[in-house]
């Protein structure tokens, strides 16, 4: 036996070698710069614990938590032409896009799933604005239609969570054509009598402010999100003027009546099932994962239990 190789040489490198530690097991909140563990920020659902500020979150994510069980399935959305104005800027198109699929994981910027919510059928739609700002393309345009046709074809509502930079410049007048045939989709679930809710995210601008972001039958956003056409440091520098504090702020919109409510992200989901049940006409959720009650069965009970003291008292 070797005692140099078997015994002074690992006792030496357990010394002096250095532990590879995890990069990511803490995150800073961007607003009150407390570090909060991965593992507590994702069980608050990407909500500092301390101030409340709400971080990004991923679609999968946030479907995670909105579906029974986190379970959900994809709704497949037709691709459309790859780089059909054959742009380029700083780096050709095409690769922008490989480059935000492989740092997202995702295919592209809005994902459409299907599933319950609180025993209740729905669809939903979420934008990733990791996934190049969000951008609404043509990809963006053909989730929704593909969103909006499953949900007249299975008779279910429709959720949708923006979160969006506006159009995607390198489509050019393609991205700005997806405004209108959005605002088709939305028009077929009106005429189909089926809700549409939309959750306003931060942030949510440009041209997904002006078309389906704001054509819902109810609004709720998130607290202090950013929703607006043009941004305030736009308008500021347009007008001359010094705006409003927390001018198109989630608060303020609300103020000015152009939003229905403002829900933190831990309780957006009991909002959500609460609205949603009340617009299909149907009797509010039962807490916990129970069948609801059989009111007959209710209603027998005391007689049954009537009975049983009766035939109690005779044979006494």
């Amino acid at each position: 036996m070797n005692w140099i190789t078997n015994y002074v040489r690992p006792r030496i490198n357990s010394i002096f070698s250095r532990r590879e530690m995890p990069e990511n097991l803490w995150s800073k909140c961007d607003e009150c710069g407390t570090m909060l563990f991965h593992r507590e920020l994702s069980e608050n659902l990407n909500v500092c614990t301390n101030c409340g500020h709400h971080m990004a979150i991923t679609p999968r994510a946030r479907f995670k938590a909105l579906f029974d069980g986190g379970i959900f399935t994809e709704i497949d959305v037709p691709t459309p032409t790859a780089d059909p104005l054959h742009f380029r800027d700083q780096k050709k198109y095409p690769d922008r896009m490989r480059a935000a699929q492989k740092s997202t994981g995702e295919k592209e910027a809005m994902l459409v799933a299907t599933g319950e919510m609180g025993r209740t059928p729905i669809v939903a739609a979420a934008q990733d604005f990791s996934f190049m700002g969000g951008s609404m393309g043509m990809y963006v345009g053909n989730a929704i239609i593909a969103a909006a046709e499953q949900a007249v074809k299975l008779k279910r509502p429709l959720i949708l969570f923006s979160a969006a930079g506006g159009a995607r410049m390198q489509e050019g007048i393609l991205s700005l054509m997806q405004m209108p045939r959005t605002t088709v989709a939305v028009q077929m679930l009106k005429e189909a009598g089926l809700p549409y809710i939309v959750v306003l995210t931060h942030p949510t601008t440009g041209g997904v402010t002006a078309s389906y972001a704001m054509l819902g039958d109810v609004h709720i956003a998130e607290p202090n999100a950013l929703i607006c056409f043009a941004g305030p440091r736009v308008i500021e520098q347009t007008i001359r003027e010094k705006l409003p504090e927390g001018f198109q702020r989630a608060e303020y919109l609300l103020d000015h009546g152009m939003l229905d409510r403002v829900t933190p992200r831990t309780g957006m989901r009991d909002e959500l099932i609460t609205i949603t049940r009340m617009l299909m006409g149907e009797p509010p959720a039962v807490r916990g994962d129970l069948p609801a009650p059989d009111p007959d069965a209710e209603t027998a009970q005391p007689d049954e239990a009537g009975e049983q003291a009766s035939e109690k008292t005779g044979k006494e």
